[in-house]
């Protein structure tokens, strides 16, 4: 696949089949991935693969917490715009759109909340891709790199056919996630990323946000 081409139509998957991804092809996709570069080649990213009975623990936990009314917990603040801003207008929006999709009326409590758990069920995926730090490195400087690598992933994996798609939801509750993966306190839990086979047919996966033309937030100086 042309790696433009790739750039342009990636989509973030949020509807998966059941089939199981093999443990050689997401191997392969990460040797490949870890390729991204890293401020001085310090390679902060570690992997943890879920799939099977510990994915499904913590599905369970998660979707547990969020019925119990606990508020999420995550180690890496992604939220951090203010009401009256524009990167809140988009988030707005971007809402409205995925609701007008997938028919989710605003008074609907029940469908609602079940779309909420299903980004806390890692969109039902059938594995995903957990990316952490050493907490011996700053809390900020490794999410630069990390943001390559992911990117780098996502690509990657459609040249396989696969879906991916980056989200937090899933590790927002550490404690649940260390409980069933294994993950040692020394390590910062900084995003999670579902990797699966798309599910013909299903509407979320026609979702396609637009972005802002590069030339709106671009500024030339020195050129004629």
């Amino acid at each position: 696949m042309d790696i433009v081409d790739a750039i342009k139509t990636r989509r973030s998957t949020r509807g998966y089949k059941t089939d199981p991804v093999p443990r050689e092809t997401i191997a392969e996709i990460l040797e490949i991935a870890v390729r991204a570069p890293s401020a001085m080649n310090t390679q902060p990213w570690e992997f943890t693969i879920l799939a099977g009975e510990p994915l499904r623990k913590i599905i369970e936990g998660n979707v547990k917490k969020v019925r119990d009314g606990i508020a999420p917990y995550a180690e890496i603040d992604v939220i951090g715009w203010t009401n009256d801003s524009v990167y809140r207008t988009r988030q707005v929006d971007l809402a409205k759109y995925i609701f007008e999709i997938m028919d989710i009326q605003r008074t609907d409590k029940a469908k609602r909340a079940a779309w909420m758990e299903r980004g806390f069920s890692f969109f039902n995926a059938p594995a995903a891709i957990v990316v952490s730090v050493d907490k011996s490195l700053s809390a900020v400087g490794p999410l630069l790199d990390c943001g390559g690598l992911m990117q780098n992933i996502c690509l990657v994996a459609m040249s396989y056919g696969l879906g991916t798609c980056i989200h937090d939801q899933g590790i927002m509750y550490p404690d649940v996630v260390r409980q069933h993966a294994g993950i040692p306190e020394s390590k910062r839990l900084v995003i999670a990323i579902s990797i699966g086979w798309p599910k013909e047919g299903e509407t979320v996966n026609t979702i396609a946000p637009g972005r802002l033309p590069a030339a709106g937030v671009t500024t030339w100086v020195g050129f004629p």
